[in-house]
């Protein structure tokens, strides 16, 4: 696959936002990595490393951070946004300016904007009204692909040069791009998947067998795919690897930031020292919150949620969370291959 000439911008010094702006500076791509911090983007460009995400691992000395958002963007063809959800609406808001009508934006950032219940997608069509839009998700560890471990993604959006131009720019031998047309089944199953990893890392701390482990990450698929189909979302993308395969690596890593907060919890921290000593965003925690709330507006049905809720934020026994939500009324295993009545 021939690789995208032009220039290509990404917001965000995160791990994950120098890995694919590495990813493509490595491809010969002219990439420009914008970020807030001065003094990283003099490491990366003086050093060609980001000790605070990803020490120890070389970045390509062609790639240019700047702080210089204008000059980031460009003459950008591409625009990856990697900044935590808290934060995106603002930073788009910034680059709103320098960004022509028509500019192909995909956000690789796995949360929801609480106030609104926004997906970063939305939140991107909301600032960019002539914007073409798509989102980059999948099972996709930074610190992995850093190492330059085979890891597949994938490029979700309506419109196809769009998904054609990602995939020919981020294609590598060890980074796979697949494509979709389920724009917001993919990025709910980024954003989903974060909560079930709390849990993950909590049940594992608690020290539970493989049976309870693949119980929680059966059971953790259909209920993030039952909510994102009562949104409008296709269940059969979560069989794929932004649904089930970005839940098994997410529930089952320590390198995943929410399974490592999961994980403290299950340890006895409080969520503030659990939070802390992560020393990074975990969108998991906000999304608990988030989801909560929604799932209960819409009456959908989501038990761990539920459980998951009272133990990060109520600080009720684990013990007899998973009491209750094994004396909760039993379903279908499979609620998709039943009618909607009989579930």
């Amino acid at each position: 696959m021939k690789a995208v000439q032009q220039k290509v911008a990404v917001l965000g010094g995160g791990s994950f936002g120098t890995v694919i702006a590495n990813i493509m500076a490595e491809k010969g791509i002219q990439v420009s990595q914008w970020m807030r911090n001065a003094a990283r983007a003099e490491e990366i460009n003086r050093l060609h490393v980001n000790s605070r995400y990803l020490p120890d691992y070389p970045l390509s000395e062609s790639l240019c951070a700047t702080t210089d958002i204008e000059m980031a963007l460009k003459d950008a063809c591409l625009v990856f946004v990697s900044i935590p959800s808290q934060s995106f609406r603002s930073v788009v808001q910034l680059a709103k300016p320098f960004m022509p009508a028509g500019q192909r934006v995909i956000s690789t950032t796995k949360g929801i904007e609480g106030e609104s219940f926004s997906l970063m997608s939305q939140i991107l069509k909301d600032e960019l009204p002539d914007a073409k839009v798509g989102v980059l998700s999948g099972p996709n560890l930074a610190k992995e692909v850093a190492l330059h471990q085979l890891t597949a993604t994938v490029i979700a959006s309506d419109d196809e040069d769009l998904r054609t131009q990602v995939q020919s720019a981020l294609h590598q031998s060890y980074f796979r791009v697949y494509a979709s047309s389920d724009m917001y089944g993919v990025e709910l199953g980024g954003t989903l998947k974060n909560i079930y990893a709390i849990a993950a890392g909590l049940s594992a701390a608690l020290g539970v067998g493989e049976n309870t482990k693949s119980m929680l990450l059966t059971r953790s698929l259909a209920e993030m795919s039952r909510f994102a189909v009562s949104m409008g979302a296709n269940p059969m993308t979560f069989l794929g690897l932004s649904g089930v395969g970005d839940l098994i690596v997410t529930c089952s890593s320590p390198l995943s930031r929410n399974y490592r907060v999961g994980f403290a919890l299950g340890g006895g921290k409080t969520l503030e020292e659990a939070v802390e000593s992560l020393g990074e965003v975990a969108e998991g925690v906000n999304t608990i919150r988030i989801i909560k709330v929604k799932a209960d507006e819409m009456q959908i049905y989501m038990p761990l949620v539920s459980g998951l809720y009272e133990v990060v934020f109520n600080g009720a026994p684990v013990k007899e969370v998973v009491k209750a939500l094994m004396m909760n009324e039993q379903s279908s295993d499979v609620e998709f291959v039943l009618p909607r009545d009989a579930v």
